[in-house]
């Protein structure tokens, strides 16, 4: 996954939780995706998102050429359109990978 590094730090610096922990081990998958989707506008997860969306003129005039390259890398990615037999199989992939940890 692209954005787990983004995910670690954003959880971290969020709720001081590392996903590496133990504690984090014993999280349901439905309580990560609570807290996922209740990440704060402050969080590096939040900010890229936030790059690669950006479509206002007079902003991306003001963007640093770090922000640009996190947005044009973005939006030159090809991405593939999923069945949604292959998104449920990425998501059972996804919850195999966080009930290891």
């Amino acid at each position: 996954m692209d954005d787990f590094d983004l995910i670690v730090s954003s959880f971290k610096s969020s709720y001081g939780v590392s996903i590496y922990s133990t504690d984090f081990q014993s999280m349901t998958w439905t309580e990560f995706r609570s807290l996922l989707s209740g990440l704060g506008p402050d969080t590096p997860l939040a900010r890229t998102v936030q790059i690669r969306l950006e479509d206002d003129e007079d902003v991306l005039k003001h963007f640093t050429s770090a922000q640009h390259r996190i947005r044009n890398k973005w939006r030159s990615r090809n991405v593939k359109k999923y069945t949604a037999a292959e998104m449920d199989e990425i998501i059972k992939q996804f919850q195999n990978i966080f009930a290891s940890m």
